[in-house]
């Protein structure tokens, strides 16, 4: 746990921001029922040819389902502090896979980002917020791990924590 008030309103400040940026994603995908991946991934460049072949159409509704759905329970994870290391942990490759789709090596997205963008900022912010158990500063995680079930399931323990 964090000592200074400071790091803990820092832990807030940064667990909210990154869960209104899912859910602002979310609100633009889950309540559209035009939003598909298949814009974003056609443009891919430097790894066109790992992104394109996802853009069959039998794989298109699995994915803008998991991409659609994936931003909104990322962010209602982190609005909450529940399960934030689980959620952190997909947020961060979410924005892994962002930043390369975007990537013209070695700009990413264009001529002012030269190898690093917000993609990889937002990635170190969700690692900083795993580190600091993120769920335990005003939020849900904190309460969960003391329930009794995680003594009678200890495996359960790291989801949470």
């Amino acid at each position: 746990m964090p000592d200074s008030r400071m790091e803990r309103a820092l832990i807030i400040f940064f667990r909210l921001a990154m869960a209104w940026t899912f859910l602002y994603a979310a609100s633009h995908q889950v309540f559209d029922s035009n939003f598909s991946v298949v814009g974003f991934l056609k443009g891919t460049k430097t790894f066109h040819d790992v992104y394109a072949p996802l853009t069959n159409p039998t794989w298109v509704p699995a994915l803008t389902f998991l991409v659609a759905y994936g931003h909104l329970l990322i962010g209602l994870s982190l609005l909450f502090g529940l399960m934030v290391r689980v959620s952190a942990g997909f947020g961060i490759l979410l924005m892994l896979v962002y930043w390369t789709a975007h990537m013209d090596f070695p700009y990413i997205e264009n001529q002012n980002n030269f190898l690093l963008d917000y993609h990889l900022v937002y990635a170190g912010v969700l690692v900083y917020l795993v580190v600091k158990s993120a769920g335990h500063v005003c939020g849900v995680d904190a309460w969960t791990n003391r329930l009794s079930i995680f003594a009678e399931h200890p495996k359960l323990r790291p989801f949470f924590t």
